[in-house]
Formats: structure tokens, sequence, C-alpha cells
């Protein structure tokens, strides 16, 4: 038993041994650290960071010297950074969840101004400052999507882009970049590929609800994405929900034409858990008869922390879409009937992790599940029956019109109906891994593989004819960047791909941007200089694959042919492009002065080609060439180069003005189509009203522009922005552009009549839009939102009428949140 003296004498090395304990046991706070930098990857010092937690401070520090900070909380939950710094725009980073005991790195990329977001990923795959990336790419705030259905309006709010819809509401629309195809776009939903297979995709259905800004990256990029990146690559996002406590969105607004829309977001987190889910429902007449549209989304998008260092995301997009049918409106003078319906779903499962700040791993299952059915109800139109090989044939033809082109030229006659009728189905599934790593000097290297599975079907449900591919893929990846002395920033990368259907393709890419004059307060203080050079490949469609010409020889028995007149399989659209750009900031950041130079060439492009064909470049006798119908070969081949201009521009801090000019020159070198040989041939294609034209009727001419590629093209935008109450009006402008109007033999006679001369055929158009929001309180905001306000119809394809003079009105309210 311990004497009295002897407790006493304990009591100190008791506390000591306490005081050991104490100090030597690991710390229960959650600590973020990292870098602050300015663009060009410079480190800022004394930036003021703060840890938000709800509506409190945690704690906050300000950076050293180097850039580099650390703040510290003793309560875990899930925080927000807040960084500061003049003259740089305040940046508010993604919210995160930590634990007591977590360490994460986070770095922090200042920008100088809120004319634009500064940070991109697709030319990379890494996110990238904008002024350290030698490709051009454009970035739509999320914002301006607010009272949009749609993305078409803000596609076009780009140089270098035409957004072609063919019809009204509901429309395919078609996006044509440099002159490209408008299938060499790759697309991506939420990191997954979301084109048809052979790079076919219909903007029209994509809804802006959830919907970060879009980022559109103009030039090839196969080096990281593989096949479909042969003209762009554009990247749709689904937002993250940014709040603690649930809250509902919902969103209601009507129009003219019989429109409505409902949507509603519910969104929230829990401790590790973040969730957002959404619905909305559009549904319009639109202004021709037998042409309603209506389309639901399904969306959500889920995360959950693993660890601090390793996020789980599960992120779904279904889309449903019906909409009439009414064809060429103005060459029928009447509407046929018919219905044409898409069901669409993008999901995918991504897991990442970030060790020790600079190592950061991927691995993404995604699946894109496509299908879209067109048929036909009763036939519309005068028939008119025929007697052919002693069976009556009935052809339904249209009205008497006359159809005057942007050239001058008219065309007189009645038109026969063209009535496809088919059920066409596009699967993928899709594995991805992807790590890259930085190295000391700020060296980055990524490596990338990606598996995809890919299921197509076509079936003519005329005929019943159902033919099915499969193919499976393969993509390796390699890619190095980084700068010297944040000024000269460099990114070389390549990529080897395996397909199924063609083989293996290659794809380099390498690029530069320079910053000879960093941003400063004086007036020419910020210039960027960049150059790049990148290949694109494009992997045939499945229709494409079905009616090659190697196809068509064997489906008719002459395999023989094949070998004699040595046809082979196709292959591969293959495209390179260079680019030149200059940026330069004045006014200290006030406005931004973008100018560009671009020129592409695309080589083994796919075209029909018909029988007189067939006879002229293949030497196939007339008997044989007679017997197989119109064939897929890779004989087209055309350049297109072009300057880029754009300003942007902020007087004061409520007033942004933004405006970009393009011109495109095209040209078409080499084309086997029919419409080509008859030419070489000296007996072109004509209309036998308006003698002496060649004109391509499916295809353009050699020596002639591309199709629906306007040579002038423009976009404008002012934006006016105060406490409660914003407004904008966006203008989108182009010139004329050559096209056909694709009635070959398909006149009352099985002529010509109704064809006209490509050049200058489709008109050029002003498009102007105006929208307006008013927060009515904390949780109201009205808007109204006027489309085509000059109530022009010239805007689509010749033929199609485009949707007249539109207005909307409505409320978004806000239930709960924090």
């Amino acid at each position: 038993m311990f004497t009295l003296a002897a407790r006493r004498a304990t009591r100190p090395l008791l506390a000591l041994a306490a005081a050991v304990l104490f100090f030597t046991l690991p710390a229960k706070a959650v600590s973020v650290h990292g870098t602050v930098t300015t663009p060009l990857g410079i480190p800022l010092g004394n930036a003021r960071v703060q840890l938000i937690q709800g509506r409190k401070v945690a704690s906050f520090a300000f950076t050293l010297q180097d850039g580099s900070y650390e703040v510290r909380s003793a309560v875990p939950g899930r925080f927000v950074l807040l960084i500061s710094a003049a003259p740089f725009t305040p940046s508010i980073g993604q919210p995160f969840y930590a634990g007591v005991t977590d360490i994460i790195a986070h770095d922090i990329v200042m920008e100088y101004s809120t004319i634009t977001p500064q940070l991109a990923t697709t030319a990379t795959g890494i996110p990238t400052p904008l002024p350290q990336i030698p490709s051009a790419i454009t970035l739509t705030p999320e914002g301006d999507l607010y009272t949009q259905v749609g993305i078409l309006n803000d596609l076009r709010q780009s140089p270098g882009v035409v957004a072609v819809q063919t019809g009204q509401a509901g429309g395919p629309i078609a996006l044509y970049v440099r002159g490209g195809g408008s299938e060499a776009n790759q697309v991506l939903i939420d990191g997954i590929p979301a084109a048809d297979i052979g790079g076919l995709f219909d903007y029209s259905s994509i809804s802006t609800t959830t919907l970060a800004g879009p980022e559109l990256y103009r030039g090839a990029n196969s080096a990281l994405y593989g096949t479909g990146a042969e003209a762009s690559v554009v990247n749709l996002a689904t937002t993250r929900s940014s709040f603690l406590a649930p809250v509902i969105n919902y969103t209601g607004d009507a129009g003219n034409f019989h429109t409505y829309r409902n949507e509603a977001i519910l969104s929230g987190a829990i401790n590790k858990l973040d969730y957002q889910a959404a619905f909305s429902r559009f549904n319009t007449s639109n202004a021709l008869p037998l042409d309603e549209y209506h389309t639901t989304n399904s969306i959500a998008n889920i995360g959950y922390s693993i660890l601090s260092s390793t996020l789980a995301r599960f992120t779904l997009r279904n889309i449903d879409s019906a909409v009439g049918l009414p064809d060429a409106h103005d060459i029928y003078g009447i509407s046929a009937s018919g219905k044409r319906a898409d069901q669409d779903l993008y999901s995918g499962i991504t897991v990442e992790n970030v060790l020790a700040g600079n190592w950061h791993n991927l691995v993404r299952y995604g699946i894109a599940r496509k299908r879209e059915q067109v048929e036909q109800f009763a036939p519309t139109g005068e028939p008119v029956t025929t007697i052919t090989d002693s069976l009556p044939t009935t052809t339904y033809y249209g009205d008497t019109v006359s159809l005057r082109g942007a050239n001058g030229y008219i065309a007189t006659g009645q038109a026969a109906f063209i009535t496809p009728s088919f059920d066409a189905v596009s699967n993928r599934d899709e594995l991805l891994y992807q790590t890259n790593y930085t190295f000391p000097y700020r060296i980055a290297a990524l490596f990338s593989f990606h598996y995809e599975n890919e299921r197509g079907r076509l079936l003519d449900t005329a005929t019943l004819n159902n033919q099915t591919a499969q193919r499976t893929n393969f993509l390796y990846t390699l890619q190095v960047q980084g700068d010297i002395k944040h000024r000269l920033f460099y990114s070389a990368g390549g990529a080897i791909e395996q397909n199924h259907l063609y083989g293996i393709a290659g794809t380099p890419r390498i690029g530069l941007a320079y910053a000879p004059v960093r941003p400063g307060k004086r007036w020419f203080r910020g210039t960027n200089l960049r150059a790049n050079v990148a290949t694109g490949v494009q992997e045939p469609s499945v229709a494409n694959q079905f009616t090659s010409l190697y196809e068509r020889l064997q489906q008719t028995g002459n395999q023989s042919a094949i070998a004699t007149y040595n046809v082979t399989p196709i292959t591969f659209e293959r495209s390179r492009t260079y680019d030149l750009g200059i940026d330069q900031n004045i006014l200290n950041q006030k406005v931004i002065l973008k100018a560009g130079y671009f020129h592409n060439q695309f080589n083994h492009q796919l075209e029909f080609i018909g029988a007189d064909g067939l006879e002229h470049y293949f030497g196939i006798p007339a008997n044989i060439a007679d017997e197989i119908p119109p064939a897929t070969l890779n004989s087209l081949a055309y350049r297109t180069q072009g300057m880029e201009l754009e300003v942007q521009y902020r007087p004061i801090n409520h007033l942004f003005l933004d405006g970009g000019y393009t011109y495109l020159a095209s040209l078409v070198l080499q084309s086997f189509s029919s419409d080509a040989v008859a030419a070489a041939n000296g007996t072109p294609t004509t209309n036998p009203n308006i003698p002496g034209i060649a004109i391509g009727a499916l295809s353009p001419l050699v020596g002639s522009r591309s199709f629906r590629r306007p040579p002038s093209s423009g976009f404008f935008a002012v934006e006016f922005v105060a406490n409660k109450f914003s407004t904008a009006i966006k203008g989108a402008l182009a010139s004329r552009s050559d096209d056909s109007t694709f009635q070959l033999n398909n006149d009352r006679n099985g002529g010509n009549t109704l064809l006209l001369p490509n050049r200058n055929l489709d008109f050029g158009y002003a498009k102007l839009d105006f929208n307006m929001l008013f927060d009515a309180s904390r949780r109201v905001t009205v808007f109204t939102q006027l489309d085509n306000l000059l109530g022009q119809q010239h805007i689509g394809p010749i033929g199609y009428p485009g949707l007249p003079f539109t207005i909307r009105a409505g409320a978004k309210i806000r239930i709960g949140g924090n």
C-alpha cells in the first residue's frame, strides 16, 4: 500500500505520462492541404483559403509564397473550399466529405476574371487551365442553360460550329465543326461515349435538366478518345448536389404551339453520400400538321466517399421521345403521316482515387442503350399505280409545289414520298481504366486502356430484313504534358486502336502553348499563342457496314468480282487537323480577343456509289453492276480551312458582351458518287428545266463545297445580370450554303425536275433569342424565353421550314434546402 508521501511523489510522474500519451496520439482533425496557382501554374502566395462547413468558417489560412496551404477542422462532415486573392475571382470548390482523421489534397487554380470558365478536361483527360491548353475549346457556363429546354441555341454560340436542325422541335440536330461531317464528333455523357455506332448523334433529345454547361473541343482528338473524335469532342456532364439538406427544385412553364414543360429535381447530401434525382417532360405541337413532339428525361447522380481519397459515383440519364415525321413539307406541300421514337439510356459507375495528391486513378464501367423506330401510318398524298413486271405498284405523290432556293432557282412539280420504316439498335458496353501521375517539375503522364463491346441491329420493317453486327474494340493511350518556366506548355500523345471491323489504327497528337506576355494591369498584358496537330478516325456505322460494296457483291452472288476488281471491305474514315491561335487580354482582363486558323483534311470518307460508278471506276460489267443496290465505300475526300474570331468584353461587372465570326472554305477533292461519275462521263445529272448546270443530287460534286456548311457564320450575346434581375439577347447568323433537294429521279415522271443547283441552295438566316429572369423571392424565380424573334423559317435545310417565333413563360420554385 502506498503511503501518503509515496502517492504525492507519483503525481508528477502520472501527469508527465499523460502529457506524453496525449501528444503522441494521432490528432483527430480533418486536414485539407494543397497548392493555389494562377492559370499559368505560377504559385500564388498570400491567398486566403477558407474551409466552409454549412454556414460557418471551420478554419482559414493564407498560402505561403510557394502557394501551399493547410486548413483543419476538429469536426467531420461535408466541406467546401472558398479561396480569394486580388485581382482574381473568388473560387468555390466542389463539396466533399471528410472524417476526423482524413488528410485530403485539393489543388486550386484561380481565374483572372469571370468572363469565361478556366478549366477544361476534353483536351488532355486531366482538368487543365485554358491558358495551358494548345487546342481550341468552348466552355458554356451552366447559367446560360437556365431558361433553355435543349442545347441547340448554345451550341451555336461558338466559333467554327454550325448546328443544323432538320425540321422543328424534336427534329434531328446535326453538328458540323470546322467543316467536318455530322458523324465526326465524339459525344460523351458523364464520360460515356454516347453516339451511335459510327458516330451519328441527335442533340435534339438532350435536355438541360441537371446539365452542366457543355464543353466543346474543336479539332480531332482520337489520340485520347479513339474512334469518333474525327472533328471534335462534345462533353456533356450531369451536375452534382451542392446542398446539405434535401431540396426540391421545380420548374414549370408554357407557351404557344401548345407547349408546356414540367421539371422536378431532388438533391441533398447525408454524410458521405450526395444524391440528385430529376425528371422532366416537354410537349409541343410544333407549327406543322402531324408534327407533335414530346420527350421525358429521367436522371440520377449519386456519389459516395468510400475513403477520403476514393469516390464512387453512379450516373444515369434515360431519354424517351417521340415526334411526328411530316417530311420535307415545302417539297411535298403536305405533311406525311409517320412517327420517329427514340429510347436512349446512358449510365455508368465510376471509382476515382487520388493518392498522395499527385497520382490519380479512375475506373469506369459504362453502358449506352439506344433504339430508334421509324414507322409510317396511313399513306399520304395522291396514289398513282403502275405495272412493273406484271405486278401493280402504288406510289404516293405530294401536291404540286414551286420550290425556290436561296440561289433564285425554282423547281415545280410533284415529288414521290420517300417513307422509310426501320428499327435500329445501337448498344455499347465499355470499361475504362485511366491513371495519371504528376512528376517533379510539373510533368504529368497519362495512360489509359479502353475496352468496348458494340452491338448493332438494323431491321427493315417493310421487308423484315434483319441484320446484326457485333464489334469488340480496344484502345491504348499514352500522353505526356507539362510546362517549362510556366510559359511554354506542351502536350503530346498517341493511341493505338484495335477495331473489330477495320483492324489497327494509330492516332498521334502534339500541341504547344506559349505565354510570351503574362497577364497584368497594362492594356495589352496577357498573350497566349497555341498550335496543335492531331489526327482522328471514325468507324463505319452499322448501316454502312451492311451496305458496303464488298458486302453487296457477296450478297448478290458476285464473290468472284471481289478478287477480279480488287474490292476491299470498308475501313475507317480519317482526318488530320492543323490549328494555330492567339488569345489576347486587353484592358486588364476586361477584353479577351481570340483568333485562330485551322486546316483540316478528311480522307477515306464514306459515300454511296451507283451502278454507273461501278462500271466506270471498277470496270464491273453492267450486267453485274445493275444487280447491285447502291453501295458504300471509302471514296470521298475533302478539305476545309478557315479563320475563327471571338471577342469577349465586360465593361462593368453587370454587363457581358460576346461575339464571334467564322470563315469556312471547303472543297471536295475526290468523289466516286454517281453524280460525279456522270459528270466525268460528260452526262452530268441536271434538271431538264435548268439545262447546263451539273447537280450533285445525293452528294457534292468534285470542286464544290460540302453540303450544309455555310462559308460565313457568326454569333453574339449581350447579357445583363443584377441582384434580382437578369436578361440576355443572343443571335446566331449564317450565310447561304450548298445543299441538295435529294429528289433524284423522284418527280411525277421519274425525272429530275425537282432538283435544284447545289450552289447557295440553303438560305442564310439571323436567329435572335431573348430571355429574362426575376427573383420574386428567395425561393421563387419567374422567367420568360423568346426564340426566333424575327420569325425566320428558312433556318434548316431546304424543304424543312423551321419553327417560327415562340414564347415560353414560367417559374422556378425551390422547396427546402440549406
